[in-house]
């Protein structure tokens, strides 16, 4: 299987599978004498965790991550820094029933054809168990950029829209709910939105918006590896992501280029900001926004019809413990996957500078 690995310099492996001994990685490029803040990184994977509220999944996973290299006296040493998150609280037999059926919007059906064998414990390699890895890097790609700023929210489930624009919210407000929307009206009813989807035995999507700040001009690489594209592809590789767009986005379609266009001040921030950070496919100094949109999960508690490995139509339903909503749970990777690519580029910047 290709395609386990991300970034240039500050780069990413990943390994394991969601009913495996355990998840883990490989983080190369990664320089050296950073001090390494350990409970920072425990911190994140306790954001992305399953089990944390009654409006995700119900696995108990303590998520704990242990360093088998790379870093010593708390300190990076410039070498691949090797990790691992033992699984233990797997429950494989809750999957006994799709062994030879492939569930609707799945990957059970496309792994199978692809690569003829299929562990169908949980997804196995396919399962967003996968992320807590990105999860571990992204915690410390986020220590060795320092400066730069990386706050992602959930600003939507199913129709319930938060409406107000990032400038307007308090970040801090984030943590405050169990659903990580900074408005608590908003979340009060997101909350009650997804417990009546999860009573109901289905699931709902939504989006969640991600705002990076104190971004030094010139990240990006033009022409094929620009800045937005980069951040495109690595939200894209997030389990049930669906569409990604960065400032403007799909409203800006609509405009005029008058209305569009971000005039500048003389020291060359720009009074708008509807490029949303990004110019050219590089940095302009300004705020980066984006939003990525989340499917409901595919695996849902009622009875519908699937195919099975003989190629007949039959009636399955899901079991196990799946989440209503993943968004809660996704903002933390999205945060991640962010600082991977802004980690990853810079260093490439400074390389070529």
């Amino acid at each position: 299987m290709a395609g386990n690995s991300f970034g240039n310099l500050f780069k990413l492996s990943t390994f394991g599978e969601s009913h495996g001994t355990a998840i883990g990685g490989i983080i190369d490029g990664c320089p050296p004498g950073l001090e390494v803040d350990f409970e920072a990184i425990q911190s994140e994977l306790n954001r992305r965790k399953p089990g944390q509220s009654e409006i995700v999944t119900q696995r108990k996973e303590p998520d704990t991550v242990e360093f088998l290299s790379g870093i010593f006296e708390g300190k990076t040493t410039g070498t691949p820094i090797g990790f691992t998150i033992h699984n233990a609280n797997q429950k494989s037999k809750d999957y006994a029933h799709i062994r030879d059926v492939y569930r609707p919007s799945h990957a059970d059906y496309t792994y199978e054809k692809k690569y003829v064998i299929r562990d169908f414990r949980g997804g196995g390699r396919s399962s967003a168990r996968e992320t807590a890895s990105r999860v571990v890097a992204g915690a410390l790609a986020k220590q060795f950029l320092k400066t730069i700023k990386i706050h992602a929210y959930t600003s939507s489930v199913g129709d319930i829209f938060l409406e107000k624009p990032y400038q307007d919210l308090d970040f801090s407000k984030i943590e405050e709910n169990v659903i990580r929307c900074p408005d608590s009206e908003t979340a009060e009813r997101m909350i009650n939105r997804i417990k009546v989807i999860k009573k109901e035995g289905n699931t709902i999507g939504g989006t969640v918006t991600c705002v990076i700040q104190n971004v030094p001009v010139g990240l990006g690489e033009p022409v094929f590896d620009k800045l937005h594209a980069e951040l495109g592809k690595a939200m894209l590789s997030i389990n049930a992501v669906k569409g990604f767009e960065y400032g403007s986005g799909f409203c800006g379609s609509k405009m005029t280029g008058t209305e569009h266009n971000d005039l500048f001040n003389v020291d060359g921030s720009t009074k708008s900001n509807l490029s949303g950070g990004i110019q050219g496919g590089i940095s302009n100094g300004m705020d980066i926004y984006f939003r990525v949109a989340f499917k409901p999960v595919a695996t849902i508690i009622q009875k519908q019809e699937a195919l099975n490995a003989a190629g007949e139509l039959v009636e399955m339903q899901g079991k196990g413990r799946h989440d209503p909503c993943v968004v809660p749970r996704a903002v933390p990777i999205v945060e991640a996957m962010a600082a991977l690519v802004l980690a990853d580029y810079f260093l490439i910047n400074k390389v070529y500078k």
